[in-house]
């Protein structure tokens, strides 16, 4: 797997179909060998920077649990331990961390962040989420999918909601990139951008994938597979926008009825955190506002036997493990 070594990870549209099945069957491998406690520390003695100028649960805990065990140290810096493009520009950071790490994860805003720390720093760069992509997590949904379906190609996805940011385009390119029926459905100015759309359908021509844009929930989830959704409002945008988000999407929850429309085949998905309960700050602040009980996902879907959402959040690691040995692994 020469094709990976000392390779950046920034988004699907880089890789090929192959190259994505690849890192797929090498995630498959790292995590049976985890479970059956075979040590597979391929990357000994080596050193990961994680950026994370956004905070994150599963990205980080993925990120650092799987640089230990593969044999590497972990320096995690929060958004105050750092000066990216504050104090110190993008070029000048990528080149200190470059010298001192052997890769650099970066989770924060646009994606010419990312690619600037790729250009400058020499080392691979791994994205752990900007605004318009999220491929490490597309790597889990994709592993996920495989192992209750037993196969990717013709598998048809339904994304609920906002698909204009990172979820939307990601889930979308990767469906295209590995021959699945993607399907957002949303009110059409919730629709990803048309340019990368189009780069998506020529990717599609390719790989037999279809992609479809539909603003009727019911005809879209009828015979699917999965159905994806996300929250509505994303990180780092103002409070203010949750009202015009619940008038738009409320239409597209994922609750029981919808499911039962797409068929009891039908799996559950998102790549979390989840308002779909009073268990969270934002969750209860919503209640009071706007009565509110769950938002994108019922608690009834999201605790129901075809949620596999904790699957999917397990597999982040494996994916993430992956990517980096896939780059760093000598040999």
């Amino acid at each position: 797997m020469d094709q990976f070594k000392n390779r950046s990870f920034l988004k699907l549209l880089d890789y090929t179909p192959e190259e994505i099945g690849h890192l797929l069957d090498l995630a498959a491998e790292l995590k049976a060998k985890k479970k059956a406690g075979i040590p597979h520390r391929l990357c000994e003695g080596k050193s990961v920077a994680l950026i994370f100028e956004k905070t994150s649960t599963r990205t980080r805990c993925s990120f650092e649990v799987a640089a230990a065990d593969l044999g590497m140290h972990p320096v995690y810096l929060d958004p105050k331990s750092s000066q990216i493009g504050k104090k110190e520009s993008i070029a000048d950071t990528a080149r200190v961390l470059g010298r001192m790490f052997d890769g650099i994860e970066y989770r924060g805003y646009g994606q010419e962040i990312v690619e600037a720390l790729a250009q400058y720093s020499g080392v691979p760069v791994f994205n752990g989420l900007t605004n318009e992509f999220h491929p490490t997590q597309i790597l889990a949904d994709f592993l996920t999918i495989r192992e209750h379906f037993g196969r990717l190609k013709g598998v048809k996805l339904v994304y609920m909601g906002d698909a204009r940011y990172n979820m939307g385009n990601s889930l979308m390119a990767g469906c295209a990139k590995m021959g699945l029926h993607f399907v957002a459905c949303a009110p059409k100015k919730y629709f990803p951008d048309p340019a990368l759309v189009e780069t998506c359908e020529a990717v599609a021509a390719q790989t037999g994938a279809t992609l479809e844009f539909i603003e009727d929930p019911a005809e879209a989830v009828k015979g699917a597979d999965v159905i994806y959704t996300d929250v509505w409002v994303s990180m780092g945008e103002p409070d203010e926008v949750w009202a015009e988000r619940i008038k738009d999407l409320l239409p597209y929850q994922v609750n029981e009825a919808l499911m039962q429309k797409a068929g009891a085949q039908c799996r559950f998905m998102h790549c979390l955190p989840a308002f779909h309960d009073l268990g969270t700050e934002i969750g209860r602040e919503i209640f009071e506002k706007y009565g509110l009980a769950a938002l994108e996902v019922t608690d009834g879907v999201f605790e129901s036997p075809q949620s596999i959402v904790f699957d999917e959040a397990e597999n982040r690691m494996h994916t993430i493990k992956a990517v980096m040995a896939a780059a760093l692994a000598p040999g």
